[in-house]
């Protein structure tokens, strides 16, 4: 599938460089035809590893030379991603007002933890804190537990870096009617919450809250939503919520409901079954569960989550050499995303000469600006 198939295949991005959240809505851009350049700082080390299918330019942001020619670049964009803080693009005469004076389709997105107003806004924050101001992080986590994030995914990733790839969207198609731009402003923290929001919503609903954290039934709290650990230091996932998946899974087991309720004595059903998990091993356990209506599969590492076999059958990933890429979701019928595993990560400033030159800057010129500093270009390329 070529980049003129698809969806965002007109589309040009300028991301400014960052990391997890920002690349990430860049990636998701780029996967499904967006044309994405990644605005680099001078003398800075690559940390983005989201950045297959994407070409860099390295420019000194504090110079007006290095102003004027980010310009040039949003004059013939279509969105801007900035990731930096409240107020830090308004310094440099490139915040929205700026650009969008000379480019009213432009779309620019600000993605920052705490949105462009508020108590926290000038604050720095990860995704620790993001979640833990949505109110979901006190969901997550063991009875009797502090509560436990669930790495960096929920804030970074999905109230994040999707998110505002959706806003984008959202305003790109809204443009298609005014023909004009607008600012999003994304929020991770509130990004998050609405990420959770069945989460907020279902609080009152009779049989699923209202226990201490680690003791409802999505939580960990019941022996039919629960992680086990097998024969061979495995762990199958059980989610057997619904009468008749738990009734197969008795079945599986070998006992019936009757011998262990669905509804009672979670904690001792719970140390039943870790009990009757640790007499197979997780492939042994696989082939009775297999196919069946039980709820019940393995839970996976990444590597083997790509040699799994409906993976396989979906081609639901990537590999390349010892990485492990998954594939652009959803998949639409027509014009579907395509991985870009077999791109490389660009280094910072690796296409800088090749941009300079497509914005009408001369040899002479460009010599000019790469030996005074306000550009940089790459004369290497690493194969991360």
């Amino acid at each position: 599938m070529s980049r003129s198939n698809m969806i965002l295949k007109k589309i040009k991005v300028l991301e400014l460089a960052g990391l997890a959240p920002g690349p990430f809505c860049g990636m998701v851009l780029s996967d499904f035809g967006a044309s994405v350049i990644r605005v680099d700082r001078i003398g800075t080390q690559m940390l983005d590893c989201l950045g297959h299918g994407k070409r860099s330019i390295a420019l000194d942001l504090k110079s007006e030379t290095g102003i004027n020619i980010f310009k040039k670049l949003s004059d013939q964009s279509d969105v801007v991603i900035d990731t930096y803080r409240r107020g830090v693009m308004e310094k440099l005469k490139i915040g929205p007002n700026d650009l969008m004076a000379t480019n009213k389709k432009l779309i620019y997105a600000r993605l920052t933890g705490y949105g462009q107003d508020g108590f926290c806004a000038d604050m720095a924050g990860h995704d620790i804190n993001y979640l833990g101001l949505s109110g979901l992080l006190s969901l997550f986590g063991r009875y009797n537990e502090e509560p436990t994030p669930p790495v960096n995914l929920a804030a970074d990733f999905g109230g994040g870096g999707l998110i505002c790839a959706l806003g984008i969207v959202l305003a790109l198609y809204e443009r298609t009617k005014s023909n004009i731009g607008q600012v999003i402003d994304a929020s991770m923290v509130e990004g998050t919450a609405y990420l959770g929001s069945w989460l907020f919503r279902s609080q009152k609903m009779p049989g699923i809250w209202g226990n201490p954290r680690g003791k409802n039934i999505l939580d960990t709290g019941a022996h039919f939503y629960n992680t086990y650990e097998t024969k061979d230091k495995l762990y199958m996932c059980v989610g057997a919520l619904e009468p008749q998946f738990y009734e197969i899974f008795m079945e599986k087991l070998g006992f019936s409901s009757d011998e262990i309720p669905q509804f009672e004595s979670f904690e001792d059903n719970r140390r039943k079954i870790a009990e009757i998990f640790k007499r197979k091993t997780q492939a042994e356990w696989c082939a009775i569960f297999d196919g069946t209506d039980a709820c019940v599969t393995p839970l996976l590492s990444l590597k083997d989550a790509a040699s799994y076999s409906h993976n396989k059958q979906r081609q639901a990933f990537t590999i390349v050499g010892d990485d492990i890429i998954p594939n652009p979701a959803p998949r639409l019928s027509r014009t579907p995303g395509i991985s870009r595993g077999t791109c490389r990560n660009p280094q910072p400033g690796e296409n800088t000469i090749e941009i300079l030159t497509e914005l009408k800057f001369q040899s002479k010129e460009i010599d000019s600006l790469l030996s005074n500093g306000f550009v940089y270009q790459a004369h290497h390329a690493s194969k991360i």
